[in-house]
């Protein structure tokens, strides 16, 4: 999580790296770029977050010289990551995929299934991704990243009270889920 004073630096970054800046440009990608790359990963998958990421900063890049700053950079930036999640899903599934399995249905009915033994933080990562996208998109945003409410808000284009609500039912449902097909090992906790 970047502290306030290190988001206003972000900020500053952007604001000269949109002036033609080009050292600024690059702290502006490596402040931002590990967290993008997490909430990409959660919102399209681990496969597709180094594309995505890469996309979201050349979107941004593009868009810098017309940045105000009327929002933290990091928050802008989410917002472009979220954009861009939404149009590569929106992209796959509007096209067809072929399965170059021989059985492939048993291998979609395996795909989703928690086997006993597996790692509790692959088994978390499939329970997130199962979430309803706008409960996924405010649950990784804040607990995930670690932006706060009012900046997931802006970024998901809806009132603080709105991501609250999307926060609690997710974890509601990743409590559930947990219980209801993995069992904690050892005492862990699911949030």
């Amino acid at each position: 999580m970047i502290a306030e004073s290190d988001d206003d630096q972000v900020t500053r970054w952007a604001q000269r790296a949109g002036r033609g800046d080009q050292q600024a440009a690059a702290a502006f990608i490596r402040a931002l770029q590990g967290p993008v790359w997490r909430f990409l990963t959660h919102l399209a998958g681990p496969g597709e977050a180094d594309d995505l990421t890469q996309e979201t900063f050349l979107r941004a890049l593009r868009s810098l010289p017309g940045f105000a700053g009327r929002s933290s950079a990091r928050t802008w930036v989410f917002a472009i990551a979220r954009r861009v999640a939404v149009d590569h899903v929106r992209t796959t599934t509007a096209r067809p995929r072929v399965a170059a399995l021989p059985d492939w249905e048993a291998a979609a009915e395996t795909a989703g299934a928690v086997t006993a033994g597996s790692d509790d933080a692959v088994t978390l990562r499939r329970l997130i991704a199962a979430l309803p996208t706008e409960r996924r998109e405010a649950f990784v945003a804040t607990q995930v990243v670690g932006l706060s409410y009012a900046e997931a808000a802006e970024v998901c284009g809806c009132p603080v009270g709105t991501i609250r609500s999307r926060v609690a039912r997710a974890r509601e449902e990743l409590v559930a889920a947990w219980q209801g097909g993995a069992r904690p090992a050892r005492g862990s906790r699911v949030v």
